[in-house]
């Protein structure tokens, strides 16, 4: 266990236990977040669009969709490919980020270099080397994805791990992921906004393909810009917790693995993600095949969604520090899934499409709501657990375990969509996207059914036991929230 003076106290971090963090430190965290979200979701929402659209959107189709060994095709082989990478990258990274006696602390340097470098490759990808159907294309993509991955996971596990760090109680945790989880919303707005910009560079004359590509690099520099922000804002030795971890790799995700609390939240995370990436990389055909409305329809009703849950998010911040995080987030796979039941039907109800829109879409929402801030929150405390009873501070080991699952179950998710797609993904013929809708009921029924067995109340109950400051312990106001409201 970790003493008093060990990496988990307050004279470890240089930080008096009295002294609130600033709120240049928590705008300028957020900042980053929602930057490497508009990265993110870019891919998540425009890529498989953007290479296999469907027909009578003015995009060439730029990579074949013919099947092999049955059920793989071009975009199942890149997602997949991708995946190998990010299997040696994200314990190193986030070694080297635990381990690193930087000056400027264990996370900024890595999110600085790697800031640049992940939006240039994300542009890169919206800009294949043949305008139309080609296997250089496929090539080219394999290849950027490997610089793209190296260097999100660069940025993105040490962001993730600021928070643990930064967040002194687990108040303060739950605040720091309840804005980080606003600013992500923020980029997937950002990110979903590119149809309606290339439909205007489209009218200042540019061909489809331009105007598209034009849209995403001007929506990539934004996020450079604001993945930069973390730099200047936060003196990561001042105020986060910067005593390197002594572990070398294989012992350290032997720690991060042998937490019992660890596994049951990965397993439920992973379904998690799943199916959030079959919704994000469905969205543009949902509107534009189940509704047939305009594509810019997908930034409309994204923008409805993170506005009500903008709305919800200090409710959900609030219950959490009243209820049990654990039975919130049931409850938001369970609606989760009765949101994807609705998908197969889309088109279909006796009521408008924008309707049948902007009702799903408000459904949604409050799992999103949810499903953006606990689950976050929820592994900065499992974090904090290991390190209180291993006296090791490895936080990064345990986003990186969170986020390399992020993104093989996104790859699934991806996999899935598109295999899915081979079964109709046009007004008319579309059986295959409806399919997508009973796949997320059956991902998010079982993420709610594996997320049962996180034993919540041990936790916290051995949080307070091992609190080298008894005033530090309990999910009570951190004054974080009043502190950015006012």
């Amino acid at each position: 266990m970790a003493s008093e003076t060990g990496s988990n106290s307050p004279e470890a971090t240089g930080v008096r236990a009295d002294e609130p963090i600033p709120r240049k430190v928590i705008i300028g965290l957020s900042t980053g977040h929602g930057g490497m979200s508009i990265l993110i979701n870019l891919l998540g929402i425009l890529l498989v669009f953007f290479y296999l659209p469907p027909a009578d959107v003015g995009l060439p189709q730029l990579v074949t969709d013919a099947t092999f060994f049955v059920v793989l095709n071009a975009i199942v082989v890149i997602a997949a490919a991708g995946r190998l990478t990010d299997a040696i990258t994200d314990p190193l990274i986030a070694m080297y980020s635990d381990r690193s006696g930087h000056p400027l602390g264990r996370r900024i340097p890595f999110m600085t270099w790697s800031a640049v470098p992940a939006a240039v490759a994300t542009m890169l990808m919206f800009i294949p080397p043949v305008g139309s159907e080609s296997g250089w294309n496929i090539i080219w993509l394999l290849g950027v994805q490997v610089v793209l991955y190296v260097a999100l996971t660069a940025y993105v596990t040490p962001a993730f791990s600021l928070v643990a760090d930064l967040g002194r109680t687990p108040a303060e945790r739950l605040d720091l992921a309840t804005w980080s989880s606003v600013s992500w919303a923020v980029g997937i707005v950002i990110a979903a906004m590119t149809p309606g910009i290339s439909a205007a560079f489209e009218a200042l004359g540019m061909t489809t393909v331009r105007a598209w590509q034009a849209a995403v690099v001007l929506v990539c520099t934004i996020a450079a810009i604001a993945m930069l922000v973390p730099r200047f804002t936060i003196d990561e030795p001042r105020w986060a917790r910067s005593e390197p971890s002594s572990q070398p790799l294989r012992q350290s995700i032997a720690t991060v693995m042998s937490s019992p609390f660890f596994r049951f939240y990965l397993a439920a995370d992973f379904a998690y993600f799943c199916g959030l990436m079959i919704i994000q990389t469905g969205l543009l055909y949902y509107v534009t095949v189940l509704l047939e409305l305009p594509e810019i329809w997908s930034s409309a009703l994204l923008l409805v969604m993170v506005v009500v849950s903008m709305v919800l998010y200090p409710i959900v911040n609030r219950q959490a520090k009243k209820r049990s995080g654990k039975r919130l987030v049931i409850f938001a796979f369970a609606v989760s899934s009765v949101t994807f039941f609705g998908v197969v039907f889309l088109g279909r109800f006796p009521a408008p499409s924008v309707v049948q829109a902007v009702v799903l879409i408000a459904l949604f929402s409050i799992p999103f709501a949810i499903l953006s801030v606990l689950p976050g929150w929820i592994l900065t405390d499992i974090a904090e657990h290991s390190a209180r009873t291993t006296g090791e501070a490895t936080a990064a080991m345990f986003f990186a375990a969170r986020t390399f699952m992020q993104k093989i179950s996104q790859t699934v998710g991806v996999i899935l969509f598109a295999l899915l797609t081979s079964f109709g993904r046009d007004i008319g013929d579309d059986l295959g996207i409806r399919l997508s809708g009973l796949a997320g009921v059956v991902l998010y029924g079982l993420a709610a059914w594996l997320f049962r067995n996180y034993d919540e109340d041990r936790l916290q109950a051995e949080l307070v036991a091992t609190d080298p400051d008894p005033s530090n312990s309990g999910v009570q106001e951190s004054g974080v929230i009043d502190a950015m409201e006012s």
